[in-house]
């Protein structure tokens, strides 16, 4: 803080010592009115720093509460405590890549000195957001595409880092820094979205070959394991068949192999009592027409 080391109040000299009397003699007179131009109430959230004849009166801000001043010799100036918000506007950055950027931004700070913010500098807010466009620019500037979008959040604690060092001598703190949006121009995202598509077509290509790579074994295994057993591979032949009808609503005409039956007691006496009553019925049939063709042959 740019202030006087000795006490203010010693150094007002003769002519200022000798107004402060006048003024306190002019208040006691004119009692009670005078309490009107005297009294400020400070909000919870307030400070006023006072002046008396151009210097500053006492170490430490006043408030909050009720604060006296003499008029005529006495002013003062309100800071307000409370974190505030500004909005960087878009900013046109030119990155490492020599490519440009649409960058926003927003900045929350408050005062924690308000005697600094008065004394230091002539409008610490306006100031604060200007030192914020150019610092944003200045910290984008060194560093790559890739960086600002990987790590917004390594760079917006740098920004804040970087307007700590300056600010502090105002006496205001840069409690935080929200990087908000980040605009490419538009053919620079048509290129990285071609980028990203081609990426994914050849992440795509190869999960489907290890898929196919580790079904084909499975596969390799199911064969040799359904050539040991015929019964196996037959059964499998009318399960998928099954599965073709169910999914269509269609007739499906298949031709069982006999084979099968061989495998299975019961289908297979079944079968051969079936060709025996064929077999029977076909010497009967020949029985009938040999009875019909020996009165034939004797005409």
């Amino acid at each position: 803080m740019k202030s006087s080391e000795n006490n203010p109040e010693n150094e007002l000299g003769v002519c200022g010592k000798i107004l402060t009397a006048l003024s306190l003699i002019l208040v006691a007179v004119t009692l009670p009115f005078s309490l009107f131009l005297c009294i400020i109430i400070v909000p919870e959230y307030e400070r006023i720093v006072v002046f008396r004849l151009g210097r500053l009166l006492g170490w430490q801000a006043k408030g909050p509460g009720i604060c006296f001043i003499l008029p005529c010799i006495e002013n003062y100036s309100r800071v307000d405590l409370r974190t505030m918000t500004f909005n960087v506007p878009s900013q046109e950055v030119l990155i490492k890549e020599s490519v440009t950027l649409q960058v926003d931004a927003v900045i929350y700070y408050r005062v924690f000195n308000a005697i600094a913010s008065v004394v230091n500098v002539m409008d610490g807010n306006y100031s604060t957001q200007l030192i914020a466009q150019t610092t944003l620019r200045s910290i984008l500037g060194d560093h790559l595409l890739e960086e600002v979008i990987s790590e917004r959040q390594k760079i917006a604690r740098t920004l804040q880092d970087s307007l700590n060092e300056t600010t502090q001598e105002w006496g205001i703190k840069v409690e935080k820094v929200e990087i908000k949006d980040m605009r490419l121009p538009e053919s620079l995202q048509k290129a990285m979205a071609a980028e990203a598509e081609a990426t994914r077509a050849s992440n795509a290509r190869v999960i489907t070959a290890n898929g196919e790579k580790k079904a084909s074994g499975a596969l390799k295994e199911a064969a040799e394991i359904i050539s040991q057993c015929p019964v196996a591979l037959q059964l499998r032949y009318l399960e998928t068949l099954s599965n073709i009808s169910a999914e269509r609503s269609s007739t499906v005409i298949f031709q069982v192999p006999f084979d099968i039956y061989s495998h299975f007691p019961v289908v297979s006496s079944l079968k051969t009592e079936q060709q025996q009553q064929q077999q029977q019925q076909g010497e009967q049939e020949e029985k009938k027409l040999r009875k019909f063709s020996i009165p034939f042959r004797g005409s």
